[in-house]
């Protein structure tokens, strides 16, 4: 059976290979409501705890400040930001 360790140091292992830093430039189009739901995906994965197993529980620091930064340039080029904040708000509000 395989553990939680093993599963980790597999993820570890992929984002090792050479050339998984590289930047890559993506050209994508999708919906201004694809944008908020991405955002939201990512948020909700990000506030999950660091020692979950997979992959983001393996990502380092400055791994998920990169991905924050992402989903926050998503919102900033689909002009969404304020959108999302009010969004946020009311959705914490609902708690």
């Amino acid at each position: 059976m395989i553990t939680t360790n093993d599963v980790a140091k597999v993820f570890d292992t992929v984002l090792s290979i050479p050339g998984m830093s590289e930047v890559v430039k993506i050209d994508l189009k999708i919906s201004r409501k694809n944008v908020l739901l991405l955002n939201h995906v990512i948020e909700r994965g990000l506030a999950l705890e660091s020692d979950t197993p997979g992959l983001l529980g393996s990502l380092s620091e400055g791994g998920l400040s990169e991905l924050r930064n992402v989903s926050e340039e998503c919102l900033q080029k689909a002009g969404l930001v304020e959108l999302n904040q009010k969004l946020t708000t009311l959705s914490e509000a609902c708690k």
